[in-house]
């Protein structure tokens, strides 16, 4: 497991794309479009691939089709890319996609926040533990919220079975005071809010990112990366100013339109991947729509020079 445990913690030092989920003019999951998605991903080396994220719809989707998308991604990824399998809702469920993922192969084992109205902050922290507990593979904690406390993040960065935690609140504060408070811990913390997050997340140790974006210019993705890696804030901020506009457009409707900016800038790239399922924004409208066409078609040049 060590050996595992240290290959996961290197990729999650990389770039965690998270896959779309494409759909068939039936609204069916298309498996055929997916595993060239998945194909083209690997092909970019995109460092670690989560299966059935949320820009994959996860909450939208049946258990059945979760599967599917779980096990389309393991076959097309073929070893070029690790592969984290995304799962979530209740505890019991979560148990039983991550049985069937590790069956198909996955590497890791991603957790969802766990989303509850009532829910208690360090009984979510303790719903990630039991899914390491019970999991053969490592497991990555997906953060969404500021709410746990700093033993809460400690249990879960001390656990030996969780390779990282995808730290997607904005509260920098906090994120600083949990990674000093886990220095002797050798969970990553990774930027789970994208690209245009990494930079603040690098200053306070974290490593990595999360990126929706690389769907549709991983060339792009990896360059900031690389800026990242080597300590040059400088290039890797003029390089997320060039896709600000495409990251703004996706935080509209409260990020309603996450996915939907994501689908659509793939058509406009010949990639027709079907809209996004209710209660996403289904399409956007014809003014965002020209706006994004116009920055599709900026990007497009500039991620061939970087």
């Amino acid at each position: 497991m060590n050996d595992r445990l240290q290959t996961v913690r290197k990729a999650l030092t990389g770039i965690s794309g998270v896959p779309v989920t494409p759909y068939r003019q039936d609204g069916t999951v298309d498996v055929e479009k997916l595993g060239a998605l998945i194909r083209r991903l690997a092909v970019a080396r995109v460092h670690n691939l989560m299966a059935a994220g949320n820009t994959g719809e996860f909450f939208t989707l049946t258990m059945d089709e979760v599967r599917t998308v779980h096990a389309a991604t393991i076959k097309a990824a073929e070893g070029k890319s690790l592969v984290s399998a995304a799962v979530g809702r209740s505890l019991t469920e979560a148990k039983a996609l991550a049985k069937d993922a590790i069956a198909e192969g996955a590497d890791a084992i991603m957790g969802h926040h766990p989303m509850d109205p009532f829910a208690g902050p360090s009984y979510q922290a303790g719903y990630f533990l039991e899914l390491a507990e019970f999991c053969t593979v490592p497991v990555i904690a997906y953060v969404r919220s500021d709410g746990f406390s700093v033993e809460d993040f400690r249990k879960l960065a001390l656990h030996p079975n969780i390779a990282g935690i995808k730290f997607a609140s904005s509260n920098l504060m906090l994120l600083a005071e949990v990674i000093r408070a886990t220095r002797d811990a050798p969970a990553i913390w990774v930027c789970g809010l994208a690209e245009g997050w990494a930079p603040a997340f690098y200053a306070m140790g974290a490593k990595g990112f999360t990126s929706g974006l690389v769907n549709v210019f991983p060339e792009r993705s990896h360059a900031i990366h690389r800026a990242l890696e080597a300590g040059n804030y400088a290039t890797a901020r003029e390089l997320i100013d060039g896709i600000a506009g495409f990251e703004t457009l996706r935080t509209k409707y409260n990020n309603g339109a996450n996915v939907t900016v994501v689908k659509e800038a793939l058509g406009m790239l010949g990639t027709d991947v079907g809209p996004v399922r209710i209660p996403g924004v289904v399409a956007l409208n014809d003014d965002e729509r020209r706006i994004l066409r116009g920055i599709v078609d900026r990007i497009k040049t500039e991620t061939f020079a970087a």
